[in-house]
């Protein structure tokens, strides 16, 4: 006998990816242009810190914006299934992630944010990062974080 399957399907969520605009955009364009000026100035080796830094943090957000808000890269999650022992990811480029081994979850404390990780059938560690947004609605969000109770 098939044990109940149930599947959430996720959407873009525009409002979280302006809050994230509000928070990458200022924070590249500081670190770019304060390591702009001490390379002109006497520390010149805290500017590539600076640059660095803020390259690093224009590819997080840039990732975070186009997988997890926009869903637009490949392998960005489109829906998931969660049953008894059983989590899939469907992803934009059509491939399905099963999850088989070392499942974990993790819910941030303001309950907007949770993670998923666990090894897939080919032995290599996954981990995905979902939003309240993403859902459908509140109540997905909710039902989804019940299913996955079990892996933390």
């Amino acid at each position: 006998m098939a044990s109940a399957v149930s599947r959430f399907e996720f959407k873009q969520d525009r409002k979280g990816m302006a809050w994230d605009l509000l928070l990458y955009v200022p924070t590249v364009i500081a670190l770019f242009a304060i390591g702009a000026k001490l390379w002109f100035g006497a520390n010149q080796s805290w500017s590539y810190l600076l640059v660095f830094l803020g390259s690093f943090f224009c590819l997080v957000g840039a990732n975070r914006i186009l997988k997890t808000r926009l869903l637009a890269l490949p392998s960005a999650p489109v829906a998931i299934e969660l049953g008894k022992g059983h989590v899939r990811l469907e992803l934009r480029n059509g491939s399905a992630v099963d999850l088989v081994k070392n499942v974990r979850f993790f819910s941030e404390i303001g309950g907007k944010t949770f993670a998923l990780t666990g090894m897939d059938l080919g032995g290599q560690k996954r981990q995905f990062v979902f939003h309240s947004g993403q859902f459908q609605g509140v109540s997905d969000y909710k039902d989804a974080k019940s299913y996955l109770e079990v892996y933390r």
